[in-house]
């Protein structure tokens, strides 16, 4: 790109009760910060308009959501905690994942994206934690959003364990759902003392893919690990870029 800068997609949110397409400012903020061009995507599910736009960019960031991903696309019936589900939601960030697969982008999946990459991979969701693990962590821990409020264990031989100063750390925790079973080619590197997977990345050579299930666009300013999380993908991201040049 001209700038400089490599353009990074971020999938938007839908309020159902407003017909309103919106996205928190921290998403974009980290990329920004981290060297790269947010560009917020509408959820419009036509496998037409998603490959015209995402053939554009060099990276693509899966955002959290207020929305749990419909258990019918992992085979499964709905659990009685099971939250809202947002079709436009699921069903584009589907055809966004398609399509940066086949063009090999850079892939950052944050909670709700990390979940919707795991099911797009053929694995499946714990429908509700508080529900179905025996001694969970508490894994909504509402305001102050940005504090780190429990520990994770990371395989240092991992992309992330790389992007660490230690094997362990403190992160934020915003979810209620986790994932269950591995979708196919992505491998876990972190994990909460109760045994729920933190984070999973693309075992492919030569793929920069790193889901997480916390925030790193919170208090990335104040958190090493957040920070690289995005330098690194953007870092990736400016490679494409520059390949495509």
């Amino acid at each position: 790109m001209s700038s400089g800068r490599p353009l990074i997609g971020i999938t938007m949110r839908h309020e159902l009760e407003t017909e309103r397409f919106y996205l928190a400012r921290f998403y974009g903020e980290a990329v920004a910060a981290a060297g790269g061009l947010p560009l917020h995507l509408p959820l419009i599910p036509d496998a037409e308009v998603v490959g015209a736009i995402v053939s554009r960019l060099d990276g693509v960031l899966l955002p959290g959501s207020a929305s749990d991903v419909d258990p019918l696309l992992y085979g499964q019936e709905p659990h009685p905690k099971l939250g809202p589900v947002h079709p436009l939601k699921d069903r584009t960030d589907m055809l966004v994942l398609k399509e940066l697969e086949s063009r090999r982008l850079p892939l950052l999946a944050i909670c709700f994206g990390m979940q919707v990459w795991n099911v797009f991979r053929g694995g499946s969701l714990i429908q509700d934690v508080g529900a179905s693990v025996p001694h969970a962590l508490k894994h909504e821990q509402g305001a102050p959003r940005e504090r780190r409020s429990h520990g994770l264990s990371l395989n240092p031989e991992s992309l992330l364990g790389s992007l660490a100063c230690e094997v362990s750390t403190v992160v934020n925790s915003h979810h209620h759902q986790a994932l269950e079973k591995i979708g196919e080619g992505l491998q876990a590197s972190a994990w909460s003392s109760d045994g729920l997977v933190e984070a999973v990345e693309d075992t492919r050579e030569g793929r920069w893919a790193l889901g997480v299930q916390w925030h790193p666009e919170l208090g990335w300013e104040n958190d090493p690990l957040s920070e690289a999380i995005f330098n690194s993908f953007i870092k990736a991201a400016s490679v494409r870029a520059s390949d495509n040049a």
